[in-house]
């Protein structure tokens, strides 16, 4: 009896989450679909003008604009996080590991704020006196969302790495392989699934953050051409304009929303499939 409660509470749980998500995606559909569809969904990806009082609605410079920072992000992150597990997996002794993860947690909980304000006092007037530009541009948004994706990446890697059986390890060395091939052909190809689960976690959040990107990408709605330039992203954009918009107005910024929804759901099925490759010899 109280094995069928428990079986029961769990199923319960399960089900709420997965509920969760239907009524979540049921609100934006209802809020946003009845612009897409009267705007045109084509017109609506590809338009070069937001111009909400004018009914203009494009939103491909906030697309590309958040495809540039996301790439950016994961570029700068993810191999300096899949570098400092490894190290933490597999070099660090054992009081160093242990003293890296409270500060790679310190650095999840630090807000979002905090790193806008220090990418706009440190890093835009680095950008702007070196390499030309406002500063406020892409790069500066890529760069700290850099740092802000680093410790999901870490993380995870790490946890990864250190799930993968000491055997592989030392069969490799056994048959002549040195430290660091070990890692490259054994251990990494053999935690690939937790590695590919962390980018995915890491695009999500780059993707999603808000916060930190308008305070250093600029908020311009023109088509980002350079790294340098200033631009907009889908969740900037909504952030900026919900709380006075309303009519069609609104249901674009809805619309967005399933956009950016519909995004990431492409995005985790790609991250999915690459993660259920068979692992190359």
């Amino acid at each position: 009896m109280k094995e069928k409660l428990i079986e029961a509470v769990l199923l319960g749980l399960a089900l709420t989450a997965i509920l969760s998500l239907f009524v979540i995606t049921a609100f934006i559909l209802q809020a946003g679909l009845p612009l897409l569809i009267s705007y045109g969904p084509w017109r609506f990806l590809t338009g070069l003008t937001w111009a909400p009082t004018e009914g203009e609605f494009g939103i491909l410079p906030m697309l590309v604009g958040s495809l540039w920072v996301t790439v950016g992000a994961l570029l700068f992150g993810v191999p300096l996080g899949l570098a400092v597990a490894i190290f933490a997996a597999e070099y660090a002794p054992s009081w160093a590991a242990v003293a890296m993860r409270p500060a790679i947690q310190l650095l999840a909980g630090i807000p979002s704020v905090i790193y806008g304000f220090i990418g706009l006092k440190i890093l835009v007037p680095l950008i702007r006196d070196n390499l030309g530009g406002p500063g406020l541009s892409v790069l500066a948004g890529s760069l700290v969302l850099a740092v802000m994706i680093l410790p999901n990446v870490i993380a995870i890697s790490e946890d990864a790495i250190r799930a993968v059986p000491q055997t592989y390890r030392d069969g490799a060395l056994a048959l002549g392989a040195t430290h660091w091939q070990t890692i490259w052909r054994v251990v990494l190809p053999a935690a690939r699934s937790g590695i590919v689960a962390a980018i995915v976690l890491s695009m999500g959040r780059a993707v999603g953050e808000t916060m930190a990107v308008i305070m250093l990408v600029g908020n311009s709605l023109r088509l980002p051409i350079s790294p340098l330039d200033p631009a907009t992203t889908l969740t900037s954009n909504i952030g900026l304009e919900m709380g006075y918009a309303s009519g069609a107005h609104r249901q674009a910024l809805f619309a967005t929303g399933i956009v950016l929804f519909v995004l990431i759901m492409a995005l985790n099925s790609l991250a999915s499939l690459f993660r259920r490759r068979p692992a190359s010899a």
